[in-house]
């Protein structure tokens, strides 16, 4: 009797390496966010396969976005599909989508109430979320944050052991970072197991960005990412992977840095001694500071810690800027942080911070 297609066992290596590295044991409860895809399928069988084997508890829960009549009743069948497979319990929860799709951003919109969902059923007695991003995906983080100019806090990706994206009181699991979206397909053909391919992810689709064009993510998978692979080779994705996975190691080790360093100036740090480390950790150290005063971390940009460095490293004086919930002041030789309170909306209304910028 033949094994399981190479891409189903590696794919259940990879679940099984994952919880190890997160010490989860037997007897855990573990909850799968599926959408019915392919990657989260495979993410599925391969979690289901381990969990028989290692006595774990498998939930899933399946968001349904409703930007389509027909939405409901698929996610109720990607449920009941798992519960053939052997799920304890599969949970359905809708979402408003008309909502995301009406806003400036409607890529985030619906990612931020899809995390509440599953923040929600991963109630007490959750040992982590597991997530079927892939290599693809993360490829995908990699541009979308090259795009950005962002530094590598955004290029890094993903991480294969975090919190759940806004709810640091959650862990997330993220086994298949490593593995190609084709390969799993391939995997769950030879097991005879469906999937659905979402609409909304298709470059027609008619959920589109708030200026008409396609959605960000979308194009890059679309098109981006497949120019890269025509020009440069099918290891690209991989190659992009990879780069993310190198650049969690340098900024774990920074941010490290910027730890011990953040110990010993306090909340209101010298400006001089700020002066005097790298500006890779000068910058986390600012970071760190602004959203410990109260600074919105989902609003928080590269932008503004360019901004914020630059009372550290330009001119002396009394000089502020507006961040996002919080203002940053530089007095004294020192950087403290002070509520923005009604000032914020005279600064708005007259299209300029206290600092002069427009």
């Amino acid at each position: 009797m033949s094994g399981p297609h190479p891409a189903t066992a590696a794919a259940r290596r990879a679940v099984r390496d994952t919880l190890n590295q997160a010490d989860i044991g037997a007897g855990s409860r573990l909850l799968l966010a599926v959408s019915g895809g392919s990657d989260s399928m495979a993410l599925a069988a391969a979690a289901l396969f381990v969990s028989r084997h290692d006595g774990l508890l498998i939930d899933t829960i399946t968001v349904d976005h409703g930007l389509r009549p027909e939405s409901v009743d698929e996610a109720r069948a990607v449920a009941a599909q798992l519960e053939n497979m052997g799920v304890s319990r599969a949970h359905v929860a809708r979402v408003n989508g008309a909502d995301a799709a009406a806003t400036a951003g409607p890529e985030g919109t619906a990612r931020a109430a899809r995390y509440a969902a599953i923040a929600h059923q991963a109630q007490e007695g959750t040992a982590a979320v597991l997530l079927g991003h892939t290599a693809d995906d993360q490829a995908e983080t990699v541009l979308l944050g090259l795009a950005r100019g962002s530094g590598a806090r955004s290029i890094r990706g993903m991480l294969p052991i975090g919190p759940l994206p806004e709810y640091p009181g959650i862990r997330a699991l993220r086994p298949l970072l490593g593995m190609r979206r084709a390969d799993l397909r391939a995997g769950l053909t030879s097991a005879g197991i469906a999937w659905w391919d979402d609409p909304t992810n298709e470059p027609t689709s008619p959920w589109r960005a708030k200026d008409g064009t396609q959605l960000r993510r979308s194009a890059v998978r679309s098109h981006a990412l497949r120019a890269l692979e025509e020009d440069l080779g099918s290891g690209v994705v991989k190659n992009l992977a990879r780069t993310a996975q190198l650049l969690q190691a340098d900024d774990e080790a920074l941010t490290s840095w910027a730890t011990r360093e953040r110990e010993g100036l306090g909340r209101e740090p010298d400006i001089k001694k700020l002066r005097g480390l790298p500006a890779a950790v000068r910058t986390r150290i600012l970071r760190a500071l602004a959203l410990e005063a109260g600074a919105r971390a989902g609003e928080l940009v590269g932008w503004h810690i360019d901004h914020l460095d630059e009372l550290v490293t330009g001119p002396g004086g009394a000089r502020s800027i507006d961040l996002p919930g919080v203002r940053a002041v530089q007095s004294g030789g020192r950087i403290t942080f002070e509520g923005l309170g009604l000032d914020r909306s005279r600064n708005d209304e007259n299209g300029k911070g206290r600092d002069g910028r427009d």
